[in-house]
């Protein structure tokens, strides 16, 4: 029987960061499971995670990195600077690395209906992973796992025979965070205050993460407290994160590209984190968290978590300190974690991508 035929177009970068390279690769872990062969198509960006996808033991085809001159300037979609060239650029350079496969998904904020036409031929089906509803698409299957979204977002965006799949509970998720959410879910119950994860993104180009450890090292925090400080391989100041980590009076260790996420959070008690894509992760193990907006895509992840009581949503790291503060000293605090944990654990229960890759083998393998 033949197997699948499944081909990525993805990016990670210092600007993309590694979110959607890092999804990807999760759901094509996952079609690997169901005999699916998987290729990526990636332009060298600077902090690309060809190694990683590499080492995952998937083909990774790079695309060429252009020089700025080389870019033609382009305003639509909003993120097409992302891209590093021109759409028809980049439509032609994708078509002759997949040749024909039977799925192309595609997870690229820069991308459009307008590169998704020009590839549609070389693939029985075009699936497109976008959070952002803001530009149109041509494909023939949608996902979008934002708290929320329904097909009245995407009202002229979409051809009407595109399926579409919305929600967290489709989060595209390792497998280890659903095996792991009911030891994480039970130890919530009397919830304490003694492990803080702090985690923002995988790049964090800005040190938000300083940021954040000098607020917590400012504030009145519980003296039994440690501090689980986690970091991208590519984050730029990693180097003056270890350095400040080693200055700060709760003990604080600081983990680069770590594998184990699922187990840090199931064995954290509160996390401060970026409003990207670890929300859904979060979510699922019911770890309570602040979360900081650090790009303009995450205004809306934040706001709907916020909403449904799952987040407590702040702009800057000091105003963090100052809630937890006010809730240690109105000793209040083991509720608030309670409630929170328990709104985030009713935000996804960490299945979607085993619901995403049966739907796909199911359908169109």
């Amino acid at each position: 029987m033949k197997r699948m035929q499944i081909a990525f177009r993805t990016d990670a970068s210092i600007d993309i960061g590694t979110g959607h390279v890092m999804r990807c690769l999760t759901l094509a872990d996952a079609l690997r499971e169901r005999g699916a062969e998987s290729l990526f198509i990636c332009r060298l960006h600077n902090g690309h995670l060809m190694k990683l996808i590499a080492a995952r033991g998937y083909t990774a085809v790079a695309l060429p990195k252009l020089p700025v001159a080389g870019i033609k300037a382009c305003a639509v979609p909003p993120h097409a600077y992302w891209l590093g060239t021109d759409w028809a650029r980049d439509a032609q350079e994708t078509r002759q690395a997949i040749g024909a496969v039977d799925c192309l998904v595609v997870d690229h904020y820069g991308l459009d209906c307008r590169w998704e036409e020009g590839l549609h031929p070389a693939c029985r089906y075009l699936m497109v992973i976008d959070d952002l509803a803001d530009r149109p698409h041509h494909c023939d299957l949608l996902l979008d796992q934002s708290l929320g979204r329904t097909r009245g977002d995407y009202d002229g965006l979409l051809g009407d025979h595109a399926i579409t799949l919305f929600g967290p509970n489709y989060a595209l998720l390792r497998p280890e965070f659903s095996e792991l959410r009911a030891e994480s879910l039970a130890r919530r119950v009397q919830p304490k205050l003694e492990h803080l994860l702090v985690t923002m993104g995988g790049v964090d180009k800005e040190n938000v993460t300083g940021s954040v450890l000098d607020a917590l090292d400012d504030g009145t925090l519980p003296p039994n407290l440690r501090i689980t400080v986690v970091m991208g391989p590519h984050a730029p100041w990693i180097d003056q994160v270890r350095i400040r980590a080693a200055a700060m009076r709760h003990p604080t260790r600081v983990l680069v590209g770590t594998s184990d996420m699922a187990r840090l959070m199931a064995e954290s008690d509160l996390a401060i984190g970026a409003a990207g894509s670890t929300s859904w992760e979060r979510c699922c193990m019911g770890l309570p968290s602040f979360v900081l907006v650090l790009a303009d895509n995450q205004h809306t992840v934040a706001e709907a978590l916020q909403g449904s009581g799952a987040v407590v949503a702040l702009q800057k790291p000091s105003q963090v300190v100052r809630h937890l503060e006010e809730r240690l000293v109105s000793g209040t605090v083991g509720q608030f974690l309670l409630d929170l944990s328990n709104a985030a654990a009713s935000v996804t229960d960490g299945e979607g991508v085993t619901r995403i890759a049966d739907r796909m083998v199911c359908e169109y393998a």
